[in-house]
């Protein structure tokens, strides 16, 4: 196996300048990097991680614990933690909790049984245990104790109140997400607040964030007491397209429909979802730059970043004043 000293030797540069190209250790120049990354591909190196983490003392993998991968929201989010720990230099393990809390429990133990260098994770419940045995950076689940990285949930409520009061509606349903969490209840707050004396909240229904609704919601569905229904996510806005469909209700032209995310599905549904976006991408590779601050600097004092959302408009959510004009 071609070793460290053949890399710099192929690339006439020394032994501790290789290993700061590979390991992003230290700046050097665009063209010495490009000379040991080529020098790398020409004698083949492979490093090897066992020896770099007898000599380092990490194991230069980090875990990441997901609510449910069957919801896309997830496996965009996971994609953009991977693809930037890789580019990073670490391996990623994944677990599903499948939305069941002693899955995640479980998932937690074996995470710290593969010792991995901390975890990004977002939770199904906001209680924490307080003995995680590795650094934590949670993702959109706001938990003052801890390092998070989340979008302004709040904010996102009072764009979705905005928009329904700027297209004329005043009688509208809401289908909140689990209150148990705190980005569903910042979600709800956001908008009653942007609400208040401009639109009717005629009903709500705790949902949870799946595709299949629960009898209540769609018996709220049949009364068509409302031109707007207002969903805690894209999935959950999906999953009443779908019933309002079977109903025979359509969308907009007897109810408007509002989803919150921009998961990609919104945009391929029809009609496609109006949504709040949350920068997924972007929050993912915060995560593992975060994650990777609180492994070097454990006594770091703990900090949250909240990103913008913004309002994407598309076809799901008629104007009242339009049709009325």
């Amino acid at each position: 196996m071609s070793t460290l000293k053949d890399v710099a030797r192929q690339a006439g540069v020394s032994i501790a300048t290789v290993s700061h190209v590979l390991n992003n250790s230290k700046a050097v120049s665009p063209g010495v990097r490009r000379r040991v990354l080529a020098a790398v591909k020409a004698v083949d190196y492979r490093r090897n991680r066992v020896a770099r983490s007898l000599r380092t003392g990490q194991s230069y993998t980090l875990g990441l614990i997901v609510p449910d991968l069957t919801n896309p929201f997830f496996p965009e989010l996971a994609q953009a933690v991977e693809n930037r720990a890789r580019a990073l230099g670490y391996a990623l393990l994944l677990i599903d909790a499948s939305s069941n809390p002693q899955t995640e429990l479980a998932g937690l133990q074996l995470l710290a049984e593969h010792g991995v260098d901390g975890v990004i994770w977002i939770p199904i419940s906001d209680q924490l245990p307080d003995d995680l045995p590795f650094p934590v950076v949670v993702v959109d689940r706001p938990l003052a104790n801890v390092d998070g990285v989340y979008a302004d949930h709040h904010q996102g409520g009072v764009l979705l109140a905005q928009y329904a009061h700027k297209l004329g509606h005043r009688r509208v349903g809401l289908l909140l997400g689990p209150q148990s969490l705190a980005s569903a209840r910042l979600r709800r707050e956001g908008f009653w607040q942007a609400a208040n004396g401009k639109l009717e909240i005629v009903w709500e229904q705790e949902v949870p964030f799946s595709l299949h609704l629960p009898t209540p919601a769609l018996e709220l569905f049949s009364s068509q007491a409302v031109s707007l229904i207002v969903s805690a996510s894209d999935v959950v806005a999906i999953a009443a397209l779908r019933a309002l469909d079977e109903a025979g209700i359509s969308v907009p032209e007897e109810v408007s429909l509002l989803g919150f995310d921009d998961i990609p599905w919104a945009s391929l549904v029809r009609p496609a979802l109006s949504t709040v976006r949350q920068p997924l991408a972007t929050m993912g590779e915060r995560a593992v730059a975060k994650l990777l601050e609180r492994i070097q600097n454990p006594e770091q004092v703990i900090s949250q970043e909240v990103f913008e959302v913004e309002l994407v408009e598309r076809h799901s959510a008629h104007s009242l004043k339009r049709s009325r004009s």
